[in-house]
C-alpha cells in the first residue's frame, strides 16, 4: 500500500513539474515602447562607460570604439522613434 502511494505521489510530483503552468503572459509591448526602454538602456551604458573610463579601467582605443558603437546606436534608435512618432502623428 505505501509503495503505491509513494507512486502515485512521484506521478503527480512528475506531472506537476513537467506539466508547465499556465499563467498570465506578459503584456505585449509596442515597438515605441521597446525603443524607449532601448534608448534608456544605451544612455545608461553610456554613462557607465564614461565612468569606467574616468576611472582609468579601459584604453583611449577602446573607449572611443565602445562610444561610438553606443553613441551609433543610440542615434539609430532616436531616429527610429522619431519615424515612428511622426507616422503616429500624421
Amino acid at each position: 500500500m505505501t509503495a503505491f502511494a509513494g507512486l502515485l505521489l512521484t506521478f503527480g510530483l512528475l506531472l506537476y513539474i513537467f506539466a508547465g503552468v499556465k499563467g498570465e503572459s506578459a503584456a505585449e509591448k509596442s515597438r515605441a515602447t521597446y525603443l524607449r526602454e532601448r534608448k534608456d538602456a544605451v544612455y545608461e551604458n553610456l554613462r557607465d562607460l564614461n565612468f569606467e573610463y574616468k576611472a582609468g579601467k579601459l584604453s583611449d582605443a577602446d573607449y572611443e570604439s565602445l562610444r561610438n558603437s553606443l553613441e551609433s546606436e543610440a542615434a539609430s534608435i532616436l531616429a527610429e522613434i522619431e519615424r515612428l512618432e511622426g507616422v503616429a502623428a500624421s
